[in-house]
């Protein structure tokens, strides 16, 4: 029963830090990749439908993405969900190929995705926090429903305390690598 626990909080724990890689990927650095548009939606045939299933996205240069929707009719639609994104890129067409200059990243805008990447990794860490929270819960009232022993419980709190301690720390060193990544010039 112990194990089932600990093993749940180990594969919730483990999802979280799935969801921070894939936020932390939305904050663009200074180079091209094509998980910045990962976030972006098109209209298509009246649905909201993700950028990567209506076109190809590649990467150029270091500096441009291109995109090259599947379907010729749909390359304004997809300019404009580009454009009306929260990441301040620029998109410029040619035929049926859209280009995305990657802006250079000037000192207050690092800071202000260093900022926004802390927050995405505090939640993270809450997250975690609840996780553990929820695991030491359910280890009292098997405690008091007298299913374990009290020296069961105490030492399936401590290795819960590590689970969560080394995920904390996991999440200390993606944040990390992304810090050096956002102010890498």
């Amino acid at each position: 029963m112990i194990e089932e626990l600990k093993q749940d909080g180990e594969e919730r724990m483990a999802k979280t830090l799935v969801a921070l890689g894939a936020s932390l990927n939305k904050i663009r650095t200074g180079r091209a990749h094509p998980s910045i548009l990962d976030g972006i939606r098109v209209s298509y045939y009246g649905s909201d439908t993700p950028l990567s299933q209506v076109a190809a996205i590649n990467v150029e240069d270091a500096r441009t993405l291109s995109v090259v929707p599947w379907e010729k009719n749909i390359v304004p639609d997809v300019e404009k969900a580009i454009m009306k994104s929260d990441l301040g890129l620029n998109p410029s067409t040619a035929g049926a190929v859209i280009r995305i200059p990657m802006p250079m990243l000037t000192e207050e805008t690092r800071k202000g995705f260093t900022k926004r990447a802390k927050q995405e990794a505090e939640q993270s860490r809450v997250s975690v926090r609840n996780i553990r929270r929820d695991i030491l819960a359910d280890l009292k009232e098997l405690q008091k429903d007298k299913e374990i022993s009290e020296d069961e419980e105490r030492k399936a709190q401590d290795e819960v305390q590590k689970i969560t301690d080394r995920f904390i720390a996991e999440i200390d060193k993606i944040l990390a690598a992304k810090e050096a990544d956002l102010m890498e010039i």
